[in-house]
């Protein structure tokens, strides 16, 4: 079983200004996912894809192997990120040799993962004979009870009601935010399906003290904050 480990981070961010690059606890952001992956002691392969130079430059610094560069049209704004995932994998199949069964993707703005995350993930996929596995958290809303929309006249309704309505929150289905952490892939999943949700998608589900994405100025902070704590523990 031989596996790769992506991790695709542009140099634009509107959010956070060059977050990828960002000192958290005196290492750049990225770095966190890249000791992550090796530290998971899983992957044949750690590829980091990117448009940027400096990325790429500081991903060697941190023993990364693989130094994809990131066709343009790939990472635009409007981009999706499974075909530069793909990429990146093929890429990396052409330049090893090697033939990938796993296909693992970090994202590098979700650093509070742990190793056994991962581990738990893979292993998850290659049991359960899934095609893929996201990684969420229990959603703190949900639709069924407290998540609502506004219609086109400004009226406000559930988004998911039920014939027989919830009357407390336990009651209601279980809801999952996604947390962009861990994606993973067979490789009809990968090349195949070419999707994130098929017929057989399967859950893994983290606490959500390690289900932060780092978008804004305060979840970067919000983040310093778990890893400090954490370290204290």
């Amino acid at each position: 079983m031989k596996r790769i480990c992506t991790i695709c981070a542009r140099g634009g961010s509107k959010g956070v200004k060059g977050k990828n690059l960002k000192l958290l606890l005196g290492k750049p952001l990225i770095a966190h996912s890249i000791e992550q992956a090796r530290n998971s002691a899983l992957f044949d392969a750690i590829a980091v894809s990117s448009d940027s130079p400096e990325i790429l430059s500081i991903a060697k610094e941190w023993g990364v192997e693989y130094l994809i560069d990131r066709p343009a049209e790939m990472a635009t704004d409007q981009a999706g990120k499974l075909p530069a995932i793909q990429h990146c994998a093929s890429e990396v199949e052409r330049l090893s040799g090697i033939y990938f069964d796993t296909f693992v993707d970090l994202d590098a703005t979700s650093p509070l993962r742990l190793p056994k995350d991962i581990i738990e993930t893979v292993t998850l996929l290659e049991d359960s004979g899934a095609d893929n596995v996201i990684t969420a958290a229990p959603a703190r809303r949900s639709p069924y009870f407290n998540l609502v929309e506004e219609d086109g006249n400004g009226i406000v309704h559930l988004s998911k009601p039920l014939l027989q309505p919830v009357l407390r929150r336990q009651d209601a289905p279980k809801s999952f935010d996604m947390n962009a952490s861990i994606y993973a892939w067979n490789r009809i999943g990968m090349f195949e399906k070419n999707t994130i949700f098929n017929s057989n998608t399967r859950l893994y589900v983290m606490p959500e003290e390690r289900s932060i994405d780092i978008d804004s100025e305060l979840d970067f902070d919000f983040v310093e904050f778990m890893f400090a704590k954490h370290r204290q523990e």
